[in-house]
């Protein structure tokens, strides 16, 4: 069977090839978002803190006698 216009076949075929280009060339669908991982915080048993000691001390200085804030600080199991 020849074709009396070959022309027909030829841009049907190019309808249907063009038309399912667009489609392959689309971007896939984006993937949702990973889930955030879970951080947990289990506390030591034996927690450390500081402990510290305030007092006031006289200091001789050349300018004459000073009360001076001090501490000393050790730390400590809880």
């Amino acid at each position: 069977m020849a074709f009396k216009y070959p022309i027909v076949p030829l841009a049907v075929l190019l309808l249907l090839v063009g038309s399912a280009l667009p489609a392959a060339a689309q971007n896939p669908p984006p993937r949702p978002p990973a889930p955030r991982p879970r951080v947990e915080v289990n506390p030591a048993p034996r927690l450390l803190y500081r402990r510290c000691s305030y007092w006031y001390e006289i200091q001789h200085r050349p300018s004459g006698t000073v009360l001076f804030p001090a501490q000393h600080c050790w730390w400590v199991r809880g």
